[in-house]
């Protein structure tokens, strides 16, 4: 079990990309090995525009002495899902919760989230969305926990998208 005195929590700036897109990569390709880790997501491929130069994107690691131990950001929601309306609704989408193994069920990712929701409330944001799926070990109860409330899931017998929101205000 880790020790949380030694967790640091901070903003990602432009000299922690590299670091923060290895952390997320290796934890990606251990969580979906369907999909091809040798493909950078778009959001990584511009990391600096999407999560450090921008208004509307953050990104959040946890370091404990010195290495990067779990992730989380947010960027605007891109309205991609037909059956989830957010128009006029300052949205954005959680992404990248990774948390290392040695790290997990120890309280890190909720503490990840909670600076996220206080952060996303000081910008204006009025909806948190994120989308998940059944085949990862407690992930939608995890969100309950942090206040999420499922409003669809998809019909897809391997994914099972799982579509969350949690209202600001």
């Amino acid at each position: 079990m880790m020790n949380s005195a030694c967790i640091q929590v901070t903003q990602a700036t432009s000299e922690n990309i590299d670091e923060a897109i290895r952390f997320v990569m290796a934890a990606r390709a251990e969580i979906f090995p369907m999909l091809d880790s040798t493909v950078l997501p778009a959001d990584l491929q511009r990391f600096a525009q999407v999560y450090v130069q921008g208004e509307a994107g953050a990104f959040w690691l946890a370091r404990c002495a010195g290495q990067v131990v779990a992730a989380v950001g947010y960027l605007p929601y891109d309205h991609r899902f037909a059956q989830l309306d957010y128009q006029g609704v300052s949205t954005v989408e959680i992404v990248r919760l990774f948390v290392a193994p040695a790290f997990r069920r120890s309280g890190l990712a909720a503490r990840l989230c909670s600076e996220l929701r206080e952060h996303a409330i000081s910008q204006g944001v009025e909806m948190l969305y994120l989308h998940t799926h059944p085949f990862l070990p407690g992930a939608v109860r995890f969100w309950e926990r942090q206040g999420f409330e499922v409003v669809d899931v998809e019909a897809d017998p391997i994914w099972q998208t799982t579509h969350m929101q949690l209202a600001l205000r």
